[in-house]
């Protein structure tokens, strides 16, 4: 990746939907050298998906999450993301250092929704318990 690919990949992750006629002339490129590198970056895995950031708060109320997972014995990760990925509300789920196996990033309708959710996965054969922290104000949030 040179500087040219640092440059493109700045000026997705500001705008995936800016074309690539508008990004070449910002960096010295026509569109199709932008498109070309583009392509490549993807092939190689370093783009990976284009996406929508959404203002959660424009979708109306949420109660959000972030909850430990407590697990018996030893589970694999991928266990620990089939049961993640299993339950909707799951939108982040990470291994951790520390007492917990994992932290999820939860988020859910209501407080009922989020209960519903957490009994979802306190049911999993090898899930023992979770400790959550219901999420009052997002005071930073970088992407």
């Amino acid at each position: 990746m040179d500087a040219l690919d640092s440059r493109i990949i700045q000026a997705l992750r500001a705008d995936a939907r800016e074309s690539y006629a508008a990004i070449g002339a910002r960096i010295g490129l026509s569109a199709s050298a932008v498109k070309r590198r583009v392509d490549h970056l993807r092939e190689r895995g370093v783009i990976r998906r284009f996406t929508v950031e959404v203002d959660e708060s424009a979708l109306g109320p949420r109660t959000e999450a972030y909850v430990e997972l407590f697990c018996r014995g030893t589970i694999s990760s991928a266990e620990l993301r089939r049961v993640c990925a299993a339950v909707p509300e799951v939108v982040e789920a990470c291994t951790v250092t520390g007492e917990a196996d994992s932290v999820l990033r939860m988020r859910a309708a209501n407080v009922h929704a989020l209960e519903e959710a957490l009994q979802s996965i306190r049911s999993k054969a090898n899930i023992e318990r979770t400790r959550s922290a219901v999420i009052l104000t997002s005071l930073v949030e970088r992407r």
